[in-house]
């Protein structure tokens, strides 16, 4: 359990081409990292992501990243209820001069109140799809049930998926896949009311997991 869900504790968006300021771009373990220097598309400023993963009431998982965030995401929190009493909260917080560094981000209070919606609950960790009969009661503002399914390749391969319920401000996220030395790895994040229906899909890029983590550092 608390593998998976180290690969699934980091999270990260990078935009499209077209320069403004210069941020940082670095990735580590603590609450704090130093790396070079990238030039930001335009409508970016400098923004950091801080994300825990937690397990049975035990912090499994912390990243913290320094990178280009587009201005709409900044100053977002949100979570995310995952199989077997697990969950992911991720703060951003973002300012506005070249090489700043923004403060620590804030994460999301835990609810234990249910607001009513009930979703699929399953993982895998070797490949990107899974469905049982399992279902968990979502909490909070987790009011949207969610497919995460991940797919790297390169030095690294791995394949992941993963059903829960998650906030309005996960499902919003969305960006590019990343490549990091030959290392490539894009997430399709698909997010639902409940219903059968799709209501909405993204493509959210990450940095998986800590091997990832291991390149950049």
């Amino acid at each position: 359990m608390a593998s998976l869900l180290q690969i699934l504790g980091v999270l990260s968006a990078l935009v499209t081409s077209g320069y403004s300021l210069s941020c940082t771009h670095c990735a580590s373990t603590s609450d704090s990292c130093t790396g070079t220097s990238i030039p930001c598309p335009s409508g970016s400023v400098c923004g950091a992501k801080y994300t825990e993963t937690w397990a049975q009431g035990t912090v499994v998982s912390k990243v913290y990243e320094k990178s280009c965030v587009q201005q709409d995401q900044c100053d977002k929190k949100g979570s995310m209820g995952l199989p077997n009493n697990g969950r992911m909260k991720m703060g951003i917080s973002c300012c506005t001069s070249d090489q700043c560094t923004p403060p620590l981000p804030s994460l999301p209070k835990d609810s234990s109140v249910f607001n009513g919606l009930t979703c699929r609950s399953c993982m895998s960790a070797d490949s990107n799809w899974c469905y049982t009969s399992d279902t968990m009661q979502c909490t909070g503002d987790e009011n949207m049930c969610l497919l995460w399914t991940t797919k790297a390749s390169g030095p690294i391969t791995a394949s992941t998926a993963i059903r829960g319920c998650a906030t309005k401000s996960i499902c919003d996220l969305a960006s590019q896949s990343i490549s990091v030395e030959g290392a490539k790895a894009e997430t399709k994040l698909i997010c639902t009311n409940g219903s059968t229906g799709l209501q909405k899909g993204f493509y959210l890029p990450i940095m998986i997991c800590i091997f990832f983590l291991k390149l950049l550092i």
